[in-house]
């Protein structure tokens, strides 16, 4: 926990140093500077990141889900014919790295028409979460008792009715859990974010903070703040929802 913490704990102590010095370790300043959060705020154009990093993970997010959710319940429960051959690559497409596929990837968005806009960034994370979502929920979908789905198909429910009034309420915490994973990794997107799109302002936070960090890397403070600014609402998403997040590991367990 001391290892975790440490690095945060440097980088709140730097931020309260006076704008232009270099702070030694985690000594604490005799006169916080408060407003270097402000000016940090300011001078990275923060309002425009939230709201550019918002849209994109409104981008994202929902559609890995359904889509991970709906290929889940194929593969995993209703185990449709070659559902195994299917299952493996996507199991092949967890081993593909970011990096790997970056320069065909950028002459690909190029092609379409894409780079620098927002479209370049939230595309490729759907194609490139799919093959995780798709193998979280089907190790949740492929525990679920089949006498579940019988009793349903006896009272007259298809396919549909199957998963959207049965195994959708009941897969709501491993739902719940993946669309956590799925917004830090969306908000935290860097590479993508500073190779596809040269706009700041249509980056994610985390991507927009290179722009950031070449403006005010001599400043050490300011940039301290503007990292923790942009640290922050994952921090307080995971803090907000981790009693979800961890009954779904639970639940997982268990049922392993």
């Amino acid at each position: 926990m001391a290892v975790t913490v440490l690095p945060f704990l440097s980088l709140f102590v730097t931020a309260l140093h006076p704008s232009g010095t270099y702070p030694p370790g985690l000594a604490w300043p005799e006169d916080p500077q408060w407003g270097n959060f402000l000016r940090a705020f300011q001078a990275a154009n923060m309002a425009e990141l939230l709201k550019s990093s918002v849209l994109i993970v409104l981008g994202v997010v929902p559609l890995s889900i359904v889509l991970g959710t709906m290929a889940g319940f194929a593969i995993g429960h209703l185990k449709i014919v070659g559902g195994r051959v299917l299952f493996l690559v996507f199991v092949l497409g967890l081993t593909l790295p970011f990096e790997g596929v970056i320069t065909p990837l950028y002459y690909q968005i190029r092609d379409m028409g894409l780079l620098n806009t927002r479209w370049a960034i939230i595309l490729p994370l759907i194609g490139l979460f799919m093959p995780f979502s798709v193998f979280w929920m089907r190790a949740h979908f492929i525990n679920m008792p089949e006498e579940l789905s019988e009793s349903a198909r006896i009272d007259g429910a298809n396919v549909w009715q199957l998963f959207r009034r049965i195994h959708v309420p009941l897969a709501m915490p491993a739902i719940s859990s993946l669309g956590i994973l799925l917004f830090l990794w969306t908000w935290n997107q860097f590479l993508l974010a500073i190779v596809l799109v040269d706009d700041a302002t249509k980056r994610t936070m985390s991507g927009a903070l290179g722009a950031f960090q070449g403006q005010w890397g001599t400043d050490i403070p300011l940039l301290c703040a503007g990292s923790l600014l942009i640290l922050a609402p994952t921090l307080i998403v995971f803090l907000i929802f981790q009693r979800r997040f961890v009954a779904a590991l639970l639940q997982g367990s268990l049922k392993g």
